[in-house]
């Protein structure tokens, strides 16, 4: 016999919604999910967690229920990805304004002490968000990315810095076309790609978690994708990392052709409060590759630097 669907009971987090919408400077609506501390004595500093661009929190599957543990965690889309709505001022995609974005998620929240993590080029935002307001900062984690300037370094060559104009000439005259292919991929056909590329590890990756991020992939703007990684390609924090007085733990993967592993060791050398875990056989995806060697780390770099 059929019996009727109901609809799920919301989440509350302190007597709010743990589903809500913060609002970027121009307006835009940006999703902000937030989970409540589970574990006792859990501190009241908040873990904000900062994508990669076209993700939507795949990458934060195990670290969340990790963390959850020991202090309330809050995660948040990109303004044109996942549940944010799409940018109200088109120009304002770059890194600095993302910072900003984060800025006003903070404020949403309450403005409690936070430590800021950051995964791709959501490490960036992350240093840039530091740079605009540290205060209330009380540590970062940056997660399988860099400081800046990406499209320089992507499988440490300049190649993507040189073909990205020619397919944002592409995109801006045949937009239509452009996003009729980039919706219609895939996403069983793009793991097999990253596979056979050696992007990921096949003996530590599960589908599972990656489909979610290859179909989420083809729901965001391309061109807006495009002009979206151009700016993280022009975007430097190199000048700021000397000057960061929080602790810093660098997450870097050896096999990363992301952002290659000497680039996660550079910016740990440069932090005067900074520390690596590179881990071995990890890719760009290495918090679902290996999430127990992970999230020990980070457990342990905040119990003992940070809380």
């Amino acid at each position: 016999m059929l019996t009727k669907k109901t609809a799920a009971e919301p989440r509350w987090v302190g007597g709010v919604p743990a589903a809500s919408f913060a609002l970027g400077p121009d307006g835009t609506r940006l999703f902000v999910d937030r989970r409540a501390a589970s574990g006792p004595g859990a501190s009241a500093t908040h873990a904000i967690l900062t994508d990669g661009i076209l993700c939507d929190g795949f990458i934060w599957k195990y670290m969340t229920d990790a963390l959850a543990a020991a202090m309330p965690v809050v995660h948040w889309h990109y303004r044109g990805h996942g549940r944010s709505a799409p940018p109200a001022d088109p120009e304002r995609i770059d890194i600095a304004a993302h910072a900003e974005d984060l800025g006003c998620v903070r404020r949403h929240i309450g403005d409690p002490p936070v430590v800021l993590f950051g995964h791709s080029m959501g490490c960036q935002v992350a240093l840039e968000a530091y740079r605009q307001r540290p205060e209330g900062v009380r540590g970062i984690v940056l997660v399988c990315g860099t400081f800046g300037n990406v499209t320089s370094t992507f499988h440490g060559t300049p190649v993507l810095q040189m073909v990205l104009p020619k397919l944002l000439d592409l995109a801006l005259k045949a937009p239509e076309v452009v996003r009729a292919v980039w919706s219609r991929l895939p996403p069983q056909l793009g793991l097999k790609i990253a596979l056979k590329a050696g992007e990921i590890d096949p003996e530590h990756v599960h589908a599972e978690d990656m489909l979610p991020y290859l179909s989420h992939m083809t729901h965001v703007d391309f061109p807006m994708f495009l002009r979206m990684l151009r700016a993280a390609g022009e975007h430097t924090a190199a000048d700021l990392l000397p000057r960061i007085d929080v602790p810093v733990l660098v997450v870097a993967g050896e096999k990363d052709t992301f952002t290659p592993p000497y680039l996660a060791t550079a910016m740990a050398e440069a932090l005067p409060k900074g520390e690596l875990l590179m881990v071995t056989r990890g890719t760009h995806v290495t918090p679902i590759e290996q999430p127990e060697l992970v999230n020990g780390r980070v457990l342990s770099f905040l119990r003992d630097r940070v809380l």
